[in-house]
């Protein structure tokens, strides 16, 4: 981050800080595109995704004061977000965790080709996927936890939330493989 971007940064947390609804108001637009997105991958519906949003930004001008300035600030906010999504859900009773111990994992002879997938195909994909399996894949994958937080985050066990990734990879590899399988036949290859 540019001296300038950082400077700017610190004179809206501090206008923030202070109730300023100005500086409140910037900061929301300048992230709400980002994290709506974020919230989207949690809560497929989009008039509750909003919710979440405006509630976590809520929460985060409540507790700005707790931001000590270490690490970025758009990755502590980016946290208030994404846990703000997943009390949602667990409120929402929708945050059930689909553990499945006798079902074998599926080996593939394909390997699915990730060069021809768009991102908001995969992105699609992932949306489809049942949403246990989704939240652990977003926090992993997309938002770089660890199991060990994603256990403490959602209070499930770690082989849990391994089990959760491990199925969601094979269902994404199993999905895309499918659907490269249609385009090749489609294109009569």
């Amino acid at each position: 981050m540019s001296a300038n971007n950082l400077r700017r940064e610190e004179e809206l947390i501090d206008g923030c800080l202070k109730g300023n609804r100005k500086s409140q108001r910037q900061l929301y637009e300048y992230y709400s595109g980002n994290f709506l997105s974020i919230c989207m991958r949690y809560v497929k519906n989009r008039e509750l995704a909003q919710d979440v949003l405006v509630e976590g930004f809520m929460k985060i001008f409540e507790s700005l004061s707790q931001f000590k300035g270490e690490g970025s600030f758009e990755g502590w906010m980016k946290r208030v977000i994404v846990t703000q999504a997943l009390l949602t859900l667990r409120k929402n009773k929708k945050l059930a965790m689909e553990v499945n111990l006798d079902e074998p994992e599926q080996g593939f002879s394909i390997a699915p080709d990730l060069n021809t997938l768009e991102v908001e195909d995969l992105l699609q994909l992932v949306a489809a996927l049942p949403v246990g399996y989704r939240t652990v894949f977003n926090l992993y994958a997309i938002e770089g936890y660890t199991h060990r937080e994603i256990c403490e985050m959602l209070d499930i066990s770690e082989n849990t939330s391994k089990s959760q990734l491990s199925r969601a990879r094979a269902i994404l590899q199993q999905k895309i493989t499918t659907n490269q399988n249609k385009t090749v036949k489609r294109n009569g290859r």
